[in-house]
């Protein structure tokens, strides 16, 4: 191709699905099972075949998506004049409306143009030959990523984050994200049937999850999206299941304001029927009536909440409860030392390393014996 080729441009067809690093087995298994087509798992999230549409619906239905990119256009781009002639010919107003604001972000790896910023400039100025009027803090961002000197242009469709369901507006210390808590219960086998238990339930997230899991609500009922705001952007009806679990999701926690804020957050969401939120001591806990179900926990592990050596007795309490009273429970701890896991005295085994907000924690999973 040279730089008076007719256009940059070919057009992928792909929609790529930002997963959390470590979990993307969970967010191609949710893909397939809400019936995407070009289901193919890579490093950092999972590819699927569309557009627009496609992207739209996978905002509102996927749990264990952290954004939703659509790859609109790519090129070979050597130097950065040859980036800058074939951005201009990327058809954007095909996608993007002149009165709503992009930002743009550049990322470079492995090519000839190294340049972050300058590969920047050089798409925000196609944008703006294009009549697009480009903001640093605009909603809609437009990122190029140029690798083995191929550039790769996709449209941010979700805006802010996923994980920000839109009805979640206490938040504790360290929670847990609700991606995070979705792509957990997944590897814990969870298909909303089972009981969920979180001793340490903080704002709720994990036992707030499993009851939308379980009733077959759709994530992004409560919020907006990017893609709302683009051409053809139009919000999917999406109908949610007709299901009304038998099991009840339990959250604990000592710390009175957490617990009234868990609460909060179900009323918000829909699902406070099936929650079960109470202000105890760990020494408290008991098994719900029932039979065995899931042991699901973010428990501080001393990168941002609690000393590590003092919480090597909290572990260590919380194995001997959960050994005592839990028998035939499976049980999955989130934590980044593997010295405070290993502390619980259970027979649990580390998944891969997972990236929590810049820290690397693994889940830890088994499960009590039957005798206790």
């Amino acid at each position: 191709m040279t730089d008076d080729a007719p256009g940059p441009v070919s057009a992928p067809g792909v929609v790529f699905l930002v997963g959390i690093p470590g979990l993307e087995d969970a967010l191609e298994a949710e893909a397939i099972r809400a019936g995407f087509d070009g289901v193919t798992r890579v490093h950092g999230g999972v590819e699927i075949a569309g557009g627009l549409a496609e992207a739209a619906r996978a905002n509102i239905v996927l749990r264990c998506a952290v954004r939703v990119l659509w790859r609109v256009a790519s090129f070979r781009a050597m130097h950065l004049a040859q980036l800058d002639k074939r951005s201009r010919k990327v058809p954007w107003r095909d996608w993007l409306r002149p009165d709503v604001p992009v930002r743009v972000e550049a990322v470079c790896r492995g090519s000839r143009i190294y340049h972050d910023k300058a590969a920047r400039q050089r798409v925000a100025g196609a944008l703006e030959a294009a009549g697009m009027t480009v903001a640093e803090t605009a909603e809609i961002a437009v990122k190029a990523r140029i690798e083995d000197d191929l550039c790769t242009i996709s449209l941010d469709t979700s805006g802010e984050p996923l994980h920000r369901r839109g009805h979640k507006r206490f938040v504790g210390k360290a929670p847990l994200r609700e991606t995070m808590a979705a792509a957990f219960l997944w590897r814990m086998g969870f298909d909303g049937t089972q009981t969920v238990v979180d001793p340490m339930c903080g704002s709720g997230t994990i036992p707030l999850e499993a009851a939308e899991i379980a009733t077959g609500v759709v994530p992004g009922r409560d919020r907006s999206f990017a893609y709302q705001a683009m051409i053809g952007g139009a919000r999917p009806e999406i109908m949610p299941r007709d299901n009304v679990p038998g099991a009840l999701f339990h959250g604990f926690d000592r710390d009175q304001g957490a617990i009234r804020g868990a609460l909060e957050n179900a009323e918000r969401a829909g699902v406070a029927a099936l929650c079960r939120f109470a202000c105890q001591p760990l020494g408290a806990l008991e098994p719900p009536e029932g039979p065995p179900g899931i042991v699901l926990t973010n428990p501080p592990y001393g990168a941002r909440i609690g000393n590590r050596k003092t919480l090597f007795g909290l572990y260590g309490s919380l194995g001997r409860v959960l050994n005592e009273r839990f028998a035939g429970w499976r049980i999955g701890i989130v934590t980044s030392d593997d010295g405070l896991a290993k502390a619980m005295g259970l027979p649990l085994t580390p998944s891969a390393h997972i990236d929590h907000s810049g820290t690397k924690v693994r889940l830890w999973t088994g499960q009590v014996a039957q005798d206790g």
